[in-house]
């Protein structure tokens, strides 16, 4: 079974991981609310992924709730040495599957020890802060009660590392002035790019950028393009889009999702895509046009 070692690798935390990692919000129910329609197929997906050698699994113990957790800790338990484990906290689910923001100290100490125990673990290697001043995406607000929150369990030893999720660029020099910032989770693909200042600010101090929903908010005009591109190069838009993402910065761990095994090869086969420049001209250019921020983005 083939590996994902093209992608190289890269530092989260203080910890070296495999650039391409897994998402594991797809393995619960519609919404990411309730039970998947296949469990067995989402522990089998785990598997593989692990066994072509993803060693960063991103999750949430809000993802479900608890279920994508519980799966990974039934699929993966006990875990490889080398696997690096990423939860986030901050919000929760009402019963209606709304997302809701959860950040009182209660909180934030109830959803730690709750990922520590469906995952099976004594300590969180990251953990990543959600913050929740939109659901659609990044918006200002101070982020030092919260953070100040985790920072403590992190001194009691309940985490190794802290991150950020859905920020903004001053959240994250905020939260620099708290602790060390292990990485930053937003939504940013190829279209979406007003992290692009963000992604060179980390890369220079060597700090990972997670993106999340590599193909989310595309317009019709740029998937055409984009498929246009996968056609030429005998790829699916997913690989290509992944495979631009791996070519943007070293920095950048991308953690595409899916419920599927077929699709995890293929998305794990954008390791070794190669993007001629003609290519990377062609999708730098589907950026044009896009606000920042103009896609909904609920659920990361």
């Amino acid at each position: 079974m083939s590996g994902i070692g093209t992608a190289g690798t890269a530092t989260l935390g203080h910890r070296s991981v495999n650039r391409l990692g897994y998402g594991a919000m797809q393995l619960a129910g519609p919404g990411v609310f309730g039970p998947p329609k296949d469990r067995a197929e989402a522990v089998a997906v785990l598997r593989e992924a692990v066994a072509r050698g993803v060693n960063h699994i991103d999750t949430s113990d809000f993802y479900g709730p608890h279920v994508t957790n519980q799966i990974i800790r039934e699929a993966l338990h006990p875990y490889p040495d080398d696997l690096v484990i990423v939860t986030k906290v901050g919000a929760s689910r009402g019963a209606d599957a709304s997302w809701n923001p959860a950040v009182s100290a209660e909180d934030l100490t109830a959803a730690v020890h709750d990922n520590l125990r469906h995952l099976g673990l004594d300590v969180l290697e990251v953990v990543n802060l959600r913050a929740m001043f939109s659901v659609h995406g990044p918006a200002e607000g101070s982020i030092e009660a919260p953070l100040a929150v985790l920072a403590d369990l992190q001194r009691r030893g309940l985490i190794r590392r802290i991150g950020l999720s859905n920020v903004t660029a001053a959240q994250v020099a905020e939260g620099r002035r708290i602790t060390d910032i292990a990485c930053v989770q937003n939504h940013y693909n190829l279209v979406h790019r007003a992290d692009d200042a963000l992604i060179d600010a980390l890369a220079a101090t060597g700090t990972a950028y997670v993106p999340f929903f590599p193909l989310g908010g595309f317009s019709p005009i740029q998937s055409q393009g984009l498929s246009e591109v996968a056609r030429r190069l005998d790829a699916t838009p997913m690989q290509v889009a992944l495979a631009w993402l791996l070519r943007r910065s070293p920095n950048l761990l991308p953690i595409p999702g899916t419920s599927s095994r077929g699709h995890l090869r293929e998305n794990l086969d954008a390791a070794a895509l190669d993007l001629p420049d003609a290519a990377m001209r062609v999708l730098d250019g589907l950026a044009g046009g896009v606000p920042a921020g103009s896609a909904r983005v609920e659920g990361h």
